[in-house]
């Protein structure tokens, strides 16, 4: 069975934390999302908060673990805890995997799932990629770590993450408070970004005004490089010898993680019912601000022919027709009415005028 999360978010260069807030069911353990840059400090009795550390103290300059590094190659760093709460804490420290969740997101692997990638090259001071640590209400400890790379790792990005873990009895429910910190191994070697549209399909959903539909287009997305990439896409629908058939739709696609896929729908409002309809996007790589640099960034383009019956206007056609030829007969029987009317009072006044002529003529 599918078990991640934590689902991180951009973190602020400061402590993060954490509080349990959940309704959960009796006998489960419960994982808390991360608490983003905007997320306050806790405000109960078992705060929780972890940040990289440089020199004993948070690290303002660092959002992130982010490395570059050789094949083989050892390096140290710091990870600092603290306990933001008023009641002893007893948390753990280890480091993970991650991965794209279903919705795109950057998660990590839940505490109990083994690491393969990554998580493993993490080492703290006992020897291992998990430790152990109790605090006092309003202390901190830092932990320092061994980055070790294996000398077969593969060139590119490999992506995880720290945690620090607080389980907490509430009656006969665990509560599992986590927060998590991202970290990026660039192995050195041929860099090779890649983003493509493995797959496009489109469909309309016609509106009562016939020039007001939208047209969906869903998209396969595959990373099939060695670099995180995110995307910026720009969406527009049109028709026959390219002519626009609606605006500009841009959208903005979330980091994926080499070998990840994802299908991304982007609606394109505004489109008439034209019968024949072609969307098209392009899509263009980024890297996130805060990423190592990967060179020349992949950029594609697909597009979808689509055929659309025009139903709301062929209906307006017909009734507009109908209205028209049933005004039409209706002139067209007065037309005649009155035309037969004329007739047959013309007719009337020469038959009168014939029978009153031979009296005039008597009486001369």
């Amino acid at each position: 069975m599918s078990t991640p999360i934590v689902t991180l978010r951009t973190i602020a260069p400061r402590l993060l934390s954490v509080t349990a807030g959940v309704l959960v069911t009796l006998g489960l353990t419960v994982s808390l999302g991360v608490s983003g840059a905007s997320g306050a400090w806790a405000a109960d009795a078992d705060g929780i908060a972890g940040a990289p550390s440089a020199g004993g103290g948070v690290d303002q300059s660092r959002s992130r673990f982010s490395y570059q590094v050789e094949p083989g190659q050892t390096l140290q760093d710091e990870y600092l805890v603290e306990n933001t709460g008023t009641t002893v804490q007893a948390v753990t420290v280890y480091a993970t995997d991650a991965f794209n969740a279903d919705d795109g997101s950057f998660a990590l692997l839940e505490g109990a799932a083994t690491p393969a990638d990554a998580g493993t090259w993490i080492a703290f001071d006992n020897g291992t990629n998990r430790i152990q640590v109790t605090l006092d209400p309003g202390a901190r400890q830092v932990l320092p770590f061994t980055v070790t790379v294996p000398a077969d790792a593969t060139p590119g990005d490999h992506a995880g993450g720290v945690i620090v873990s607080a389980l907490s009895p509430a009656g006969q429910v665990t509560v599992d408070r986590r927060v998590g910190i991202r970290l990026y191994v660039r192995v050195k070697g041929p860099l090779q970004p890649g983003l493509t549209i493995s797959s496009i399909e489109s469909s309309y959903q016609p509106s009562v005004n016939p020039f007001s539909g939208e047209t969906t287009l869903k998209m396969s997305l595959t990373n099939n490089g060695n670099v995180s990439l995110s995307a910026d896409t720009v969406s527009q629908v049109r028709g026959l010898f390219g002519i626009p058939l609606s605006g500009l739709v841009d959208q903005e696609i979330s980091e994926m993680l080499p070998g990840s896929s994802r299908t991304v729908s982007i609606v394109i409002p505004g489109v008439g019912a034209w019968v024949y309809l072609n969307p098209h996007v392009s899509l263009a790589a980024t890297v996130d601000e805060d990423a190592l640099a990967a060179g020349v960034l992949p950029t594609g383009a697909r597009n979808s022919d689509l055929f659309v019956v025009p139903w709301a206007f062929l209906l307006l056609v017909l009734v507009g027709g109908g209205t028209w030829l049933i005004v039409r007969f209706s002139r067209k029987r007065d037309a005649t009415k009155a035309a037969a009317w004329i007739e047959y009072t013309e007719a009337e006044a020469r038959r009168k005028a014939r029978e009153e002529a031979p009296a005039e003529f008597a009486s001369r």
